[in-house]
């Protein structure tokens, strides 16, 4: 099975992630922060992260290479409301595996997902 780890601040988006991942079969896990996840013990074999990149005064798009300075390397997918040319750049300079501006097309995230999923075990193996 498939993990997702979500990082929202936003209360009805983190729900309507929830539930969207888990219609589609995936187990899922969601934190307010990064602090909140970068804490908790996660699983990394077939598991990416979905964070938001306005986390409310603090951003996500140092999340990758904090996953991976801790020996937890997972692929990032990010998320905004406020996209604009920066902001993608912030996002391939950071490392991320996927970029969506809200409200998220469903089965493109769903999509993403496994590409990103599939391509860091590409990496692995």
């Amino acid at each position: 099975m498939l993990t997702v780890y979500i990082v929202e601040d936003e209360p009805s988006v983190r729900r309507s992630l929830q539930r969207l991942l888990n219609s589609a079969g995936l187990s899922v896990h969601v934190f307010k922060g990064v602090e909140e996840l970068v804490s908790a013990e996660l699983e990394t074999r077939d598991a990416c992260v979905i964070a938001d990149i306005d986390l409310g005064g603090s951003t996500a798009l140092g999340l990758p290479a904090r996953l991976k300075e801790s020996g937890r390397a997972l692929p990032v997918i990010f998320i905004t409301a406020w996209d604009s040319p920066e902001t993608r750049a912030s996002v391939r300079v950071a490392g991320g595996a996927g970029y969506f501006r809200k409200p998220v097309d469903d089965q493109a995230l769903l999509d993403a997902i496994e590409w990103a999923i599939s391509g860091a075990e590409r990496k692995l193996n």
